[in-house]
């Protein structure tokens, strides 16, 4: 039986409570009449056997690569890169499919007698993984065989001895990526395709890269031209990583991509109410919402952190791809469509969502509200193709507790951020002037390359991404927030979300329409205007 569609349904009198994420917890509120809510589709059936698939996608690559026990050869350098620990969301049980598919990819380096292969993590300017997390993301077997002798690498984005530049796009954007990748007879990229945005070119185009390469996209004028970051006809960040990417393969790096799709079976069993349609629940998801939510309440804020990053996802694999860069990411696409895409008619005044506790940025830390601003406006808001959900001028309303509080190993830089650049402007623009200071740092340089710090350029790159949707809507509202940093980021803060649709009101004008993104699972509107 094929898994139902995800659709967008109208708020009456007899429709019930609407679940909202809220951070750590959740809240049930009541949307008006005549508002709309949209669901995603329910999750798709996984792949039975996906080492076999897994092996099938090796045997038939897709556009003009060679399988890949052709390019392989005794003698040969062989790098293998993987997406590091911003995705899947949340981390999946083990196996994780980063295991399984580079033990395949090792069974046939092995065979083939390539004996100098090198495992890199793909931070970009992101933390260094754990060796938990590493262990997690690549199982025990593979861990054990690379790790110990140095041949498990990360990325770092500011060693020189370990970067190369392989020149200029026609747009004048450099290219300098990780050495030991450009410099390997075959660079295997092993990716996990959540939504639409990951993959394709972004992977080695940014995820091996340097701030010198990273800087031409992720600035302000890029995140403003990408309507939405879901859309890649209409993404300036896709167009800039595709320049780079098909410079990288001119330049004699050879990239077999293998790219992998999960389906969204987000949370375990004891929250299934969070995945169902609210009148569907239960006696069983409600006793689980009520169980949950007054045991959140009595719990500190800090442990029911950890609760939540606890969680392992029984996310499985639903397809895989493997060949030629281009080729393979429009397979990839088509799959994320299939299984994310909901056909919504118009926009509305005012789009609500709940938020929840983790994002790409703050997988085993804490969600500052640099990183709320940045999921609500950033992701969220651009999880559309075609046009936004919200109108010109309209108002965004987020649910999330954006406490007033840093990971200081984290997000060192982010700390300054908030303190130093939000005070001095919000704006995109006027903020990109104190961008160098940050990424030049010498202290912050040294957190990221020896520590477990993002990059200190890191919480620009978040305020860019929401530079689209400051430029298009005419308010944002957080319900439930702390009041001083949803202030300091530039938005009106709300008690209860009542008082942020009468807010609203007085942006758009009298009786708005409503509509609600509702999470999980996740969904790509197709909104027609």
């Amino acid at each position: 039986m094929s898994p139902r569609p995800g659709f967008v349904l109208e708020v009456d009198r007899s429709t019930p409570p609407t679940l909202f994420w809220h951070g750590e917890g959740f809240r049930l509120e009541r949307l008006p009449v005549g508002s709309r809510v949209l669901y995603g589709p329910e999750p798709v059936a996984a792949l039975e056997d996906p080492v076999s698939a897994i092996r099938g996608a090796l045997l038939e690559p897709l556009g003009d690569s060679e399988p890949l026990a052709a390019l392989l050869r005794p003698g040969m350098k062989l790098t293998i890169a993987f997406d590091d620990v911003s995705l899947p969301l949340p981390p999946m049980r083990r196996p994780d499919v980063r295991q399984l598919v580079i033990e395949q990819v090792l069974e046939c380096a092995a065979e083939a007698g390539v004996d100098d292969v090198v495992l890199v993590a793909a931070l970009a300017l992101h933390r260094r993984m754990t060796d938990a997390e590493l262990r997690h993301a690549l199982g025990d077997r593979v861990y054990d065989a690379f790790a110990p002798h140095g041949l498990l690498r990360q990325h770092d984005a500011e060693d020189p001895d370990d970067l190369v530049h392989l020149g200029t796009t026609d747009q004048g954007e450099e290219v300098e990526i990780n050495r030991r990748a450009a410099e390997s007879d075959l660079l295997v990229y092993v990716n996990i395709n959540l939504v639409a945005m990951d993959g394709g070119h972004k992977s080695v185009a940014t995820g091996l890269a340097s701030y010198r390469s990273l800087r031409y996209h992720h600035n302000p004028r890029t995140m403003q031209h990408s309507r939405s970051f879901m859309d890649q006809e209409r993404s300036e960040l896709h167009s800039s990583n595709w320049r780079m990417g098909r410079l990288i393969a001119r330049s004699g790096v050879r990239v077999f991509q293998i790219e992998t799709t999960l389906n969204t079976d987000t949370f375990p069993e004891q929250f299934r109410f969070l995945q169902r349609r609210e009148w569907e629940w239960t006696a069983r998801d409600r006793a689980g919402f009520l169980a949950s939510s007054k045991a959140l309440e009595r719990t500190p804020p800090r442990v029911a952190r950890t609760i939540f990053h606890s969680i392992r996802a029984p996310h499985r694999m639903t397809s895989v791809q493997a060949g030629e860069v281009e080729a393979v990411h429009a397979r990839t696409t088509a799959n994320v469509y299939a299984q994310q895409l909901v056909a919504v008619e118009g926009q509305s005044d005012v789009l609500t969502m709940g938020l929840p506790y983790i994002c790409p940025y703050n997988v085993n830390s804490i969600m500052n509200p640099i990183l709320v601003a940045c999921l609500g406006l950033g992701y969220f808001f651009n999880m559309y193709r075609g046009a936004p959900l919200v109108r010109a001028g309209g108002v965004l309303v987020l649910s999330h507790p954006t406490p007033w509080d840093f990971h200081p190993g984290h997000h060192p830089s982010y700390i300054d951020f908030f303190e130093q650049v939000l005070t001095e402007s919000t704006d995109p623009v006027e903020v990109a002037k104190f961008e160098q200071a940050f990424a030049t740092d010498p202290w912050y340089v040294h957190l990221y390359r020896t520590g477990h710090a993002y990059h200190g350029v890191h919480p620009f790159y978040m305020w860019y991404w929401c530079a689209h949707a400051l430029e298009h809507l005419g308010a944002v509202i957080v319900v439930g927030g702390d009041r001083a940093a949803v202030r300091r980021l530039g938005f009106t803060p709300a008690t209860t979300l009542a008082d942020a649709l009468e807010m609203a009101s007085d942006v758009v004008g009298p009786d708005p329409s409503v509509l609600h993104l509702h999470s999980p699972p996740l969904a790509l509107a197709d909104v027609r205007p």
